[in-house]
């Protein structure tokens, strides 16, 4: 696995380098949130690399800073999330941004970001959502609710409930609200969706 580069740029621009290291030129795939800090062509530079290993091809891709690396590693792991499309999250906006959106189930946020739309942005937030928190306890996140498990209980009953004709922002609010109130035992989803549906009808 090549972890690290440091060599001459060879050639820039905002979606991938040339990075010269001891005569030896490595094609790089940088998301722009990268290259806005890099150096120009002729300067020296170190990014942090992630190899990904396909049956015909091998494909470097190069971060500035180590969240980007895990934040792009994390995107890796969702289900229909591919390297273009984590390229593309990050250079769409910042980390704090993209974890505030997680975090607080911010789907219209996430449907700005290209290639992303309402199913991709929900697998995101389910799947990521305890992680990032775990891997950035630093960051303040707006609205965070507390001990609210995104959990496959969780998932069904915000489906059912927008299947159901409920707007997705008005059902998300009022689930997540409900489902911190909830004690752990009585978080199945038919008790969510049943007592979400009282407060949604009211």
């Amino acid at each position: 696995m090549i972890a690290q580069l440091t060599g001459k740029i060879v050639s820039l621009n905002l979606t991938e380098l040339i990075l010269d290291v001891n005569g030896v030129g490595y094609f790089v795939s940088i998301p722009m949130s990268t290259y806005d800090v890099l150096p120009k062509e002729g300067g020296t530079a170190t990014v942090l690399t992630w190899l990904q290993v396909r049956e015909d091809a091998l494909q470097l891709f190069g971060f500035a800073k180590k969240e980007e690396l895990e934040i792009f590693k994390l995107l890796l792991a969702v289900n229909g999330i591919g390297a273009k499309t984590a390229l593309a999250i990050l250079s769409s906006m910042n980390i704090p941004t993209f974890c505030n959106a997680i975090v607080n189930a911010d789907i219209k946020v996430l449907k700005h970001i290209s290639g992303i739309g309402p199913k991709s942005a929900e697998r995101m937030i389910i799947e990521l959502r305890d992680k990032i928190v775990k891997l950035f306890p630093e960051l303040t996140f707006a609205n965070l609710p507390q001990d609210v498990p995104q959990s496959r209980e969780l998932e069904d009953a915000l489906l059912a409930l927008e299947q159901l004709g409920f707007q997705r922002a008005k059902i998300q609010k009022a689930v997540t609200d409900l489902v911190a109130k909830l004690p752990e035992q009585e978080r199945s989803s038919e008790n969510i969706i049943r007592k979400a549906l009282r407060e949604l009808n009211r």
